[in-house]
């Protein structure tokens, strides 16, 4: 989730990765969420893990944390995500040259939800 100018949130469905103590995503274009980290770099992911617990609650993790963006490299990160969320066979993006994009870092500020983490 990111800010919007009026205050209100914008959220999207993403895939994430790691890099180093940071949360990567991948942009290819100027999307909403790139404009929203330019004016105000307070973002929040929310992510289940496929994890039950004993007592029966699905496990989610909640990151608040700030970003900075970097032109270019999001047709690799990309590639390398489908590799993970669609499988090891997949070229993503599906098209030929792709535009450089943004990446998105994401440094964690606090985590929450429900897990060990928590």
């Amino acid at each position: 989730m990111t800010i919007n100018a009026d205050g209100s949130p914008q959220v999207a469905v993403v895939w994430v990765g790691l890099e180093g103590d940071e949360i990567v995503s991948g942009h290819l274009r100027m999307q909403q969420k790139i404009r929203n980290v330019q004016r105000d770099p307070r973002v929040v992911l929310s992510m289940e893990t496929g994890v039950r617990n004993p007592m029966g609650l699905d496990e989610y993790v909640i990151v608040r944390g700030t970003a900075r963006i970097v032109e270019g490299g999001a047709p690799e990160l990309l590639q390398r995500l489908a590799h993970v969320y669609l499988g090891p066979d997949v070229k993503f993006p599906p098209m030929d040259d792709p535009p450089p994009g943004y990446v998105l870092h994401i440094t964690p500020e606090s985590v929450g939800g429900v897990g060990p983490w928590s």
